[in-house]
């Protein structure tokens, strides 16, 4: 797995260094702490990164932790975060869990996977996108590059990002797992795209079930 991520990350660097996820920009800001991670990844959902990022950062600079903006106005809070999409609803999502957050755990975001997907809206990939950028605990989430990646590599044979999930947990020792979805996501948004995987300048190549395929006459 070492190799892997290394040669994802060199051929990045070769090509063009990437910018940042917003999970990881958000980590590194620690605007808000994990309440904005977890507030962040919810909102991230079919939002290009760079959009989430500029509107987490105006969200937190009026409501500053889960106390205010349970208390705010849904038509104000979809205002700031109308450029991202379905924001009816992800107003709507992002305060009933800021209640809960609030009023049922004090304010501090649960650290474990259990408590988390008890929350409106909150699957197993958002809990585990906490549980690695807000607490560095170990976890996988698996989003459709990790999941497209690890089936193109020849990772895993799975039909869906959950089954996706429970097989790189059973094979890649766990001192990986804060490094994958960053690194895969990041790999998926510039080298191995959905439609045109730039394979020419890609240093995993040859260990790749998917470019062999297309290598093979």
């Amino acid at each position: 797995m070492k190799k892997i991520l290394q040669g994802m990350v060199n051929t990045m660097n070769e090509v063009k260094p990437p910018r940042m996820t917003a999970l990881r920009e958000l980590h590194e800001a620690e605007t808000g702490g994990p309440f904005s991670i977890l507030i962040g990844t919810i909102l991230s959902a079919r939002t290009k990164d760079e959009s989430t990022t500029k509107i987490v950062k105006i969200l937190f600079s009026k409501y500053k932790n889960s106390k205010e903006l349970a208390n705010a106005k849904i038509k104000e809070v979809e205002k700031i975060i109308k450029p991202i999409g379905f924001y009816h609803v992800k107003a709507k999502r992002i305060i009933e869990v800021a209640k809960i957050i609030d009023s049922k755990y004090k304010g501090i975001v649960p650290d474990n996977l259990e408590k988390l997907v008890e929350l409106p809206g909150v699957g197993r990939k958002t809990a585990n996108c906490v549980l690695v950028y807000a607490f560095d605990k170990p976890a996988i989430p698996v989003d459709i590059h990790v999941h497209r990646i690890s089936n193109r590599i020849g990772l895993v044979k799975t039909k869906t990002p959950e089954e996706t999930e429970i097989e790189l947990m059973k094979k890649i020792p766990k001192k990986f797992w804060l490094e994958i979805n960053d690194t895969f996501v990041m790999y998926g948004q510039n080298i191995c795209k959905p439609i045109t995987p730039l394979c020419e300048v890609c240093k995993i190549k040859k260990s790749c079930n998917f470019y062999k395929s297309k290598t093979v006459f």
